[in-house]
């Protein structure tokens, strides 16, 4: 397995998730063309992409003065929910900072650059206080964590009571149609030990969750939760 990493790493524009991996581009661009992207995702993960863009859009529902985090952002994919003057804090976050000069050249395009604000971090290391944060969007992510469980954990921490917390991630439990997929990921270091959906559901009410939902689509689910008032 490290020598297949470690080839792969010499690969131009293929590597590590703390680089700017060519599978990043991949995603971006079929997330970016619902038509080929959505026949795409049905062909290759038997995933509705529109349930990406509904996790999405519910960051333009939210109120001006918002504070919004994105991790990982990658190159920007969430950015499609964002309002021209919706007047919230978007606070990106990656672990590389090719991926977050791509959420910005993103943020340009669709002329929401005004919003944002890029950060370089850990996700299980977050530079933001105790519940400083109104919502938390973290796309096609968990699974690419080498600590989901300490991700949600750093998640919840930093969402105030009463944020949400809306993401998606290649589970685990998704059936053997989808294997392939998980262990050439594995194989290649883009995908780290991942989760089940009950996995998901039991970190989020450990960490003070309510209404929590898990909702799979072919290889991919897409979970959401309220951070409890108290919690």
């Amino acid at each position: 397995m490290s020598a297949l990493r470690r080839l792969v790493g010499q690969v131009p524009g293929v590597g590590g998730w703390d680089e700017d991996p060519l599978w990043g581009s991949v995603y971006d661009w079929s997330v970016e063309h619902p038509v080929t992207g959505g026949a795409l995702w049905r062909l290759g993960i038997g995933s509705d992409l529109r349930l990406l863009y509904a996790a999405a859009g519910e960051t333009g529902r939210l109120p001006a003065g918002s504070v919004v985090l994105d991790v990982p952002s990658g190159g920007g994919v969430a950015l499609r929910g964002l309002r021209p003057g919706q007047a919230v804090r978007y606070v990106a976050v990656d672990i590389s900072q090719r991926m977050l000069d791509r959420t910005t050249a993103s943020a340009r395009r669709l002329g929401v650059e005004d919003q944002l604000e890029t950060v370089l971090a850990d996700v299980v290391d977050l530079p933001f206080a105790d519940g400083s944060v109104d919502h938390v969007v973290s796309l096609t992510g968990l699974h690419c964590f080498p600590d989901p469980r300490g991700a949600v954990r750093e998640l919840a921490r930093v969402l105030r009571p009463g944020g949400v917390l809306t993401g998606s991630a290649l589970l685990n439990d998704s059936g053997l149609r989808f294997e392939g997929v998980r262990r050439g990921g594995r194989l290649a270091g883009l995908l780290g030990p991942g989760a089940t959906r009950s996995d998901v559901r039991r970190w989020l009410v450990a960490d003070g969750f309510e209404q929590v939902t898990v909702r799979l689509s072919g290889a991919i689910g897409y979970f959401r939760g309220v951070r409890a008032d108290g919690a």
